[in-house]
């Protein structure tokens, strides 16, 4: 079975962020097909094009630790009902400068977690659009909107409650599996 390198992004740049722990159980849950790395932005500026023509060496090691990998988890919070300005301006990093997207043709999933009802299901919907438009193919199915509860994941990424922990055991298996249709459509060496 092949593995992948998987990329994840925190959302959320607070250090006690509920989805960071479900990035911890989702890294302990993975199938051992996929090794999980963390794509960190926190240092990133406020993007401007007019940084295209050279790119400040945080926002090259950013771009440069997304080529190294083949796929891309988002972790994200939901911020008055929309994504969080750091992840957007890490994207917005990511996609320029023109031609140079580091989306395109990555597979891509987006999950998180809030102590809502909805979960971040409003972020999620505008972030799986921004990220159409940055031509990342998407795992659609299952879709994952986690209602955290206190006590639900431990500091160390251990899923308190048995059919939270498989539901996730299982999404990141589909994840592995997306990935894999994926390349078997548009090549890696492509």
């Amino acid at each position: 079975m092949s593995t992948f390198k998987v990329g994840y992004l925190i959302g959320s740049l607070a250090k006690g962020s509920i989805n960071r722990l479900l990035a911890k159980a989702l890294v302990r849950l993975a199938p051992e097909h996929l090794e999980m790395t963390e794509l960190a932005f926190r240092d990133l500026p406020i993007y401007s094009y007019d940084y295209d023509a050279d790119f400040p060496q945080v926002a090259k090691d950013f771009k440069n630790a997304l080529a190294a990998v083949e796929a891309v988890l988002f972790v994200t919070p939901e911020y008055n009902r929309s994504i969080p300005g750091g992840l957007k301006n890490a994207i917005d990093w990511a996609s320029r400068p023109y031609g140079k997207n580091s989306f395109s043709r990555k597979p891509a999933a987006v999950i998180g977690t809030s102590p809502g009802a909805i979960g971040t299901a409003i972020a999620q919907q505008q972030l799986k659009s921004v990220l159409s438009y940055c031509n990342a193919p998407q795992m659609n199915s299952p879709e994952a909107y986690i209602q955290f509860q206190p006590g639900l994941i431990t500091p160390d990424g251990e899923v308190t409650n048995e059919t939270t922990e498989e539901f996730l055991r299982g999404y990141m298996k589909d994840f592995h599996a997306f990935i894999v249709r994926v390349y078997t459509v548009l090549p890696r060496n492509l």
